[in-house]
């Protein structure tokens, strides 16, 4: 080889510097030194912005003593190497080099590799450049990940690029940013490149995220079926249009508060997205009446799910949803500050929402008692109603509902002060045989001296009853619901001060034996008496049972739960008046096989409660010892070490 090169000797390269003066110049035809002779220089494929000048590398080359190395060579050669790897093991061994390498990769275009390096499906050998603690295989064989935080950066995405492209492909990404993430455009364009499988994509708070990169994710990722953007400021229309023509699988969007997006977008939507079954629009104020009444109007057929929360719009999109609704299963209107009560009257009066089987009101001044008449009948198939923060509905329009929703099961009202229980009790009796569960949150409205119970009065078919933080709701109010639904399964009775052992125990004489949940949280007035009467008569169902903050329990009513209850598999007596007798009592049931226990806050369970709980601990898959600061730190480490199967908070 020496003497090959002795031979050749300075006439190899004497051309070589005048053909390379500038190698990024357009003319295609570089002259020589030698001869006149004219060479034909092809243009590169791509041209790598990131690139170093050739001269500058000529000139580091040139210097004594530099050593030589295949970093040093420019993006283009090395793009044009990774390029031709045999397949996704080698792939990612090469990503595994450098982060240069990594980007360089993630870069290429599944069309841009050579033959035979296609991606051939991997059995899992070879390992991964991301983390694989977050990943996991969906239906269809397709890998899920989920990065969130400090973790969500351009170099995850690189790595999930390429690392997922030998494992199946990469079916459903999520990335949940902050204010400074550091995820951009050159991250999801590697997504882009790398995985034109994506079928779910959901960027959350990523302000610098901007309409290039997911352009290039519509063009690169056209079986997109699910599609989320939340808190992206720099994310536009243009988009948004992209993403609609070439993607026309998508049948999931959802768009929240991104300023930049409006109508041109949603109408882009309506037009091409003909597989769209779910809409949700929440806080983008460019969008209004037009795009969404287009929209509506163009998937009439096939969206079943609507969302649409602090918008803009009128009673004109009200109007239309009552009209092309005509495969709406699902509604929410929450924050429409701009549609009245003509607008929730005419979407009534429609006749489109025959489908509807759920129904989602908030926040709505428009939102009173001739609409909610108007939305009952014409909505006869509704089962499931929730209205929240609605000031103008009465007791008449909760009549009005009763007597129209043939098919009401559940009812929820929230923050509706205009509701008394008069109202409520008028309204079991009319749903008596189709109404399951209803729920009372925040209603201060809600009095015993409102109260009337119509004589002769048949029982409810209710089995779920919640009423929470009603401040008027006390043993009286408590009784009268008992004699209505005594075939109760789940009672929630929540931060109510005005329940005492009295209502309680003449409530329990009403209610049948078949309780499987209660939850008395805040409930300060019950004691022992209640909690042992209510395990005695309903502990062989029993299997849930909250009594967080009831100060007035103690170790009597453990007691009382450990030898009735055998079914209970979830106990919670935080910041309750019980000491480590109580503790041990549990532990001596024999047929008690708790999985959650929970004693946060109880300032009397203490260190002598470790054999106890460590008996217990055969069956535990959970153990909240929070706050509670007579257990010492040597306790939770035996805890720990011994009910390895249990997860502890200390």
């Amino acid at each position: 080889m020496s003497e090959v090169l002795a031979f050749l000797g300075d006439d190899l390269c004497s051309g070589w510097p005048a053909m390379c003066q500038n190698p990024k110049r357009g003319d295609p035809f570089l002259s020589a030194d030698r001869g006149g002779m004219n060479v034909y220089y092809p243009a590169r494929k791509r041209l790598r912005v990131g690139a170093p000048c050739a001269s500058c590398e000529e000139d580091r080359y040139e210097k004594k003593g530099a050593e030589v190395s295949i970093e040093s060579l420019p993006e283009e050669c090395l793009f044009e190497i990774l390029r031709r790897l045999p397949g996704g093991r080698e792939r990612v061994a090469c990503a595994g080099v450098s982060r240069r390498w990594l980007m360089v990769l993630s870069s290429i275009r599944r069309g841009e590799r050579a033959a035979g390096g296609l991606d051939k499906v991997s059995d899992g050998e070879g390992g991964s450049t991301s983390e694989d603690e977050d990943m996991v295989v969906e239906d269809g064989g397709f890998l899920s990940r989920k990065v969130e935080g400090r973790k969500a950066t351009d170099t995850c995405l690189a790595a999930i690029a390429v690392g997922t492209a030998n494992r199946g492909g990469l079916g459903k990404l999520s990335i949940r940013g902050t204010k400074s993430s550091r995820v951009t455009d050159l991250g999801l364009r590697a997504i882009a490149h790398g995985c034109s499988s994506l079928g779910s994509l959901s960027l959350w708070n990523l302000p610098a995220v901007t309409d290039e990169s997911l352009i290039e994710i519509a063009t690169g990722c056209p079986l997109l079926q699910k599609l989320d953007i939340s808190r992206c400021s720099k994310v536009s229309d243009k988009a948004l249009i992209s993403i609609a023509r070439n993607c026309p699988n998508l049948a999931d969007i959802t768009v929240e508060s991104c300023p930049n997006i409006g109508n041109e977008g949603i109408l882009a939507v309506g037009k091409h997205c003909l597989n769209l079954k779910s809409i949700s629009l929440k806080n983008c104020p460019r969008v209004g009446d037009q795009g969404i009444i287009n929209l509506l109007s163009k998937t009439c057929d096939l969206l079943m799910r609507v969302k649409l929360q602090s918008l803009s719009i009128t009673d004109v999109s009200l109007a239309a949803i009552g009209h092309y609704g005509k495969a709406v299963a699902e509604l929410v209107l929450a924050g429409l500050p701009n549609a009245t009560e003509r607008g929730f009257w005419a979407m009534g009066n429609g006749q489109g929402l025959q489908k509807l089987r759920s129904l989602t009101i908030a926040s709505c001044q428009g939102a009173t008692d001739l609409s909610l008449e108007a939305l009952s009948r014409g909505c006869p198939n509704v089962n499931q109603l929730d209205i929240r923060s609605c000031g103008f509905i009465t007791d008449k329009g909760l009549v009005s509902l009763a007597e129209a929703a043939l098919s009401l099961e559940s009812l929820q009202l929230e923050e509706c002060c205009s509701i008394t229980l008069s109202g409520v009790v008028v309204l079991l009796g009319i749903c008596r045989d189709k109404l399951k569960s209803l729920a009372v949150v925040n209603c201060s409205g809600i009095k015993d001296s409102d109260v009337v119970i119509p004589i002769p009065m048949t029982p409810t078919c209710l089995r779920s009853l919640l009423i929470r933080n009603c401040p008027g709701f006390t043993d009286v109010s408590l009784v009268a619901l008992g004699e209505l639904c005594p075939g109760l399964e789940r009672l929630e009775l929540i931060r109510l001060p005005g329940i005492t052992d009295a209502g309680f125990l003449q409530w329990s004489k009403s209610s049948q034996a078949g309780l499987t949940k209660v939850n008395l949280s805040g409930c300060v007035q019950l004691t022992d008496d209640a909690i042992s009467s209510m395990a005695k008569k309903h502990g062989l169902t029993l299997k849930d049972l909250v009594l967080d903050g009831c100060y007035g329990i103690s170790d009597k009513s453990l007691a009382a739960v450990g030898e009735s209850c055998p079914e209970l598999s979830d106990l919670d007596v935080s910041r309750c008046g019980i000491t480590d007798y109580g503790v041990s009592s549990l532990a001596c049931a024999d047929n008690l096989k708790l999985q959650i226990l929970s004693v946060s806050g109880c300032s009397s369970v203490s260190d002598r409660s470790l054999p106890a709980l460590l008996k217990l601990g055969r069956s535990l898959i959970g153990l909240n010892l929070h706050t509670c600061k007579a257990i010492s730190g040597r306790s939770v480490e035996l805890l720990v070490q011994h009910l390895f199967r249990c997860d502890i908070l200390f």
